[in-house]
């Protein structure tokens, strides 16, 4: 597996920019031990993501865990996880990130080794660090739940769109900007 959890963590460590989200992290929780699934933002939050089979680069099938990827990528706040159909009728996972005006979309299928472990690592520090803020500030706490519960049911109509709701791959696009604005 290319992406090493505790590998990670000692990088943090060692870079004057990011030792402080272990450092404040620990301090609020203990050693940061075992596997990404282990950590208590993991468990409370991200596993809570129905999985679902994607289309992933061939070379890199079976270098990475892309259920724990597709899992923090749906939980992230920083970036839009969504699932589309491809011509060949395969899932694809899409993560898209705005920057700036632009809107940046990436298929994990066409991403490089290096890109989808670079993902891992973005993510994984970004809940973390809400992981600190939650404990730091009541009132961000409660923010942050709030955007968690609407991470999840925004998931979830993803998965499962209200049977109402004639979804084609047109429309996708209107249907998710919909989920947005509720």
């Amino acid at each position: 597996m290319l992406f090493n959890f505790q590998t990670f963590i000692q990088e943090l460590r060692e870079s004057n920019e990011k030792k402080e989200i272990v450092s404040a992290y620990e301090n609020l929780y203990g050693p940061i031990t075992g596997e990404i699934t282990d950590q208590k933002w993991f468990k409370e939050y991200c596993q809570n993501f129905s999985i679902v089979r994607y289309n992933v680069p061939n070379e890199l099938e079976s270098d990475f865990d892309w259920n724990v990827l597709l899992s923090l990528g749906a939980a992230s706040f920083s970036s839009d996880a969504i699932l589309k159909k491809s011509k060949e009728k395969e899932t694809e996972f899409i993560i898209r990130v705005q920057q700036a005006e632009r809107i940046v979309e990436k298929k994990v299928s066409e991403l490089w080794g290096f890109q989808i472990l670079r993902m891992y690592e973005i993510f994984a520090e970004e809940q973390m660090n809400l992981q600190i803020l939650m404990a730091e500030d009541e009132r961000q706490k409660e923010g942050i739940e709030n955007q968690r519960n609407r991470r999840l049911q925004r998931w979830e109509t993803i998965i499962n769109p209200p049977k109402e709701v004639l979804i084609t791959r047109d429309s996708y696009d209107e249907f998710l900007t919909l989920l947005e604005e509720e």
